[in-house]
């Protein structure tokens, strides 16, 4: 008998020996499937914060000692708004007003700021501020008064302590800008206040 009359009859018989052509059942093997852990996204947080602010100002004298600094310490208030898009980006409005104890400036400053942030522990975020901003500082020395109006880069760091869900501390730095200006202006700041999230 020819070897290709004996393949057919081997696979006929064998199929007829299983359940494929038997009609039983046919048992699939049990796959264990394991749950998939869904994170939910997450929503923006918004807020609103109060505070004071400390400006130091520095410049050069407007006299013949061209080495001569005049500085000036004013203090104020900041309000700000923001957006917490993620855990570690957000964006933040800051208007500052700092014209309290003047010795002969007064500041007004009005910012947008994009803020990276990481999450140290469950209540301690530590953020950045890196932005735009326009700043207006009027002077006053004797009967001669000036004004310096400013519009550019600025950026600053800071630290928020969570009190509660939607209650948190913060404390910052921030420059505002260097040498800037007839008199070589340098101006920074430092604030610290309450915030609300909504």
């Amino acid at each position: 008998m020819k070897l290709n009359k004996i393949l057919p009859s081997i696979v006929v018989a064998t199929l007829l020996s299983t359940n494929l052509f038997a009609g039983g059942d046919f048992i699939v093997p049990a796959v264990p499937i394991e749950p998939v852990e869904v994170t939910p996204e997450l929503e923006p947080v918004f807020y609103v914060g109060i505070g004071g602010v400390a400006s130091g100002l520095s410049r050069n004298c407007a006299c013949k000692t061209k080495n001569e600094r005049l500085k000036d310490m004013t203090y104020g208030v900041i309000l700000k708004a923001g957006m917490d898009i993620t855990d570690y980006i957000g964006v933040e409005a800051r208007y500052i007003n700092a014209s309290i104890e003047n010795d002969f400036s007064e500041m007004v400053h009005y910012g947008l700021y994009l803020k990276p942030q990481y999450l140290l522990d469950d209540d301690i975020t530590v953020y950045g501020l890196l932005g735009y901003g326009k700043t207006t500082v009027d002077y006053t020395l004797g009967k001669r008064t000036s004004t310096l109006d400013e519009s550019g880069f600025s950026y600053g760091a800071g630290l928020e302590y969570a009190l509660e869900d939607n209650i948190g501390l913060w404390i910052d730095m921030q420059h505002i800008f260097s040498e800037e200006g007839t008199f070589e202006t340098d101006l920074n700041l430092g604030s610290a206040g309450v915030t609300y999230n909504f």
